[in-house]
């Protein structure tokens, strides 16, 4: 693999292999636990830049992080400047970022009709003055996280990495696909190649890792900086583990079942006290933060245990767990019998 260090300015990525956003799944237990696993960087969910400067108490909650989530940037997203600099300037403030990544990339309709997210390609200029605006606000390396366009008729990457290198920024992420393809179809690693042949900043390539060896492979491929692995962690924050482990000459290995069955645990641990420190919502939903934690656990479950002995039993209770118990049995059932 010939990937190394990634420096941002001030900021070392030791091993350039990170944690994509993915809202509803990547919060600060998950990925706290992909960096016990050997993940070199983490970004927050999605947030708000608005919801962070009116003072929201659910955008502040996104900011949290892990005690040894190191390093670690956040991601926030919107569609004004000066709101994306208030944010960013709050986010730094809070000690705990390496970094501050603008989002340019989520094709999800409600962002996009703000004007957000990946529409912000349809203004290369935009996307200039915001990152040279949350640069001078933050006072911490910023990246632009993107994608080749929002379809293929208007593959706007070029301009876009352009303006974000001209405004200052330290890295751009870019997800090898278009946005009406959302995240399936083949991811383009050539047309990555050319982004980073381009590109005078870091590139960090997003989109089509599917295993441990697609790390090396896109690397080859199209001479990235770094590597951003998105759903195929999901149920699998070993693959971090296993891409060391080739990148250092060695053979990965799969996690044994007991393995399994306490990361289960250890994640839903970590994701009950995450949301132990939210001191609004459950109340008013009348849930405590267990049952709250495990039903918000129920989409990490599918991915652990499907497809293991045991799983057909086990999802047709699914929806019906509300404790740890519950979960602890169900990888009980799975785990006892994978071999």
């Amino acid at each position: 693999m010939n990937l190394q260090p990634l420096f941002l300015k001030e900021t070392r990525v030791d091993f350039p292999v990170a944690l994509a956003p993915m809202a509803g799944f990547t919060d600060a237990a998950f990925r706290s636990l992909c960096v016990d696993f050997g993940c070199g960087l983490t970004l927050t969910e999605l947030t708000n830049a608005a919801g962070l400067v009116r003072g929201s108490k659910l955008s502040l909650h996104m900011l949290s992080t892990g005690a040894d989530e190191r390093p670690a940037g956040a991601h926030i997203y919107g569609a004004d400047p000066s709101a994306m600099a208030g944010a960013a300037a709050i986010a730094a403030g809070l000690g705990r970022f390496a970094l501050v990544d603008i989002n340019a990339g989520c094709p999800v309709r409600k962002i996009v009709s703000r004007g957000a997210g990946v529409a912000l390609m349809r203004e290369p200029l935009k996307v200039e003055r915001m990152v040279r605006a949350v640069a001078e606000a933050a006072r911490l390396p910023v990246t632009l996280k993107t994608r080749l366009g929002e379809n293929p008729a208007d593959p706007k990457i070029a301009d876009v990495a352009r303006a974000a290198e001209q405004g200052g920024a330290a890295a751009i992420i870019v997800h090898a696909r278009f946005a009406c393809q959302r995240h399936g179809g083949p991811a383009d690693w050539a047309a990555l190649a050319r982004v980073k042949a381009a590109a005078g900043i870091p590139v960090v390539g997003n989109g089509g890792i599917m295993r441990a060896a697609d790390v090396a492979a896109m690397a080859a491929a199209t001479g990235v900086d770094g590597v951003m692995i998105g759903q195929a962690a999901l149920g699998n924050p070993w693959i971090f583990r296993q891409a060391r482990a080739l990148a250092e000459g060695r053979l990965p290995e799969e996690p044994a079942p007991e393995e399994r069955r306490q990361t289960v645990l250890e994640h839903l641990r970590r994701l009950i006290a995450l949301y132990a420190r939210r001191d609004f919502g459950l109340r008013r939903a009348r849930r405590t933060a267990e049952q709250a934690a495990v039903m918000a656990f129920r989409g990490h479950l599918v991915r652990y245990l499907a497809g293991l002995p045991g799983w057909s039993g086990v999802r047709r209770s699914l929806n019906a767990m509300t404790c740890f118990e519950d979960v602890a049995r169900a990888a009980e059932t799975c785990c006892a019998r994978d071999s």
